[in-house]
């Protein structure tokens, strides 16, 4: 219901966002940076996935709550294509929403390889000024 009810939101400020213009972006702290801590780039995992996610240069805070130098986690799951960071990023089985400031997350994921990636977003969803974009690892799910 919390995910339906996100991304209703999302779709809502998304309509009016293109009706109206591009919202204000929220600007990012010169040298800031996301990083995936764990899984390492080329790991072998199993299907039960601990994902500790990085920031340095800024802090953690909710969706919702806007504070300078703030933001909170999206990962980015098996994605090719990034989503346009002009919009709120929107929740789907692949762009993973952490709005409540969390910091690492449980994923169960089918054998095979995957892709993982954050991306910062403001009190909106909103990747900042100068998005603060982790670089994206691979990993190799196993049973």
């Amino acid at each position: 219901m919390k995910t339906f009810i996100l991304s209703l939101a999302i779709s809502l400020l998304t309509v009016v966002t293109q009706a109206q213009g591009v919202l204000p972006k929220s600007k990012s702290a010169e040298g800031a940076r996301a990083y995936i801590i764990s899984p390492a780039n080329g790991e072998v995992v199993g299907t039960s996935v601990k994902i500790q996610f990085g920031l340095s240069g800024m802090g953690v805070a909710p969706a919702g709550v806007k504070l300078e130098n703030t933001g909170h986690h999206h990962l980015l799951l098996d994605v090719t294509k990034m989503p346009d960071f002009n919009l709120p990023l929107p929740a789907t089985k692949n762009v993973l929403h952490y709005g409540k400031g969390q910091t690492e997350t449980v994923l169960k994921l089918k054998p095979g390889k995957h892709t993982l990636q954050l991306v910062l977003g403001d009190h909106l969803h909103l990747p900042h000024d100068k998005p603060v974009v982790s670089e994206k690892i691979t990993i190799h799910v196993v049973e």
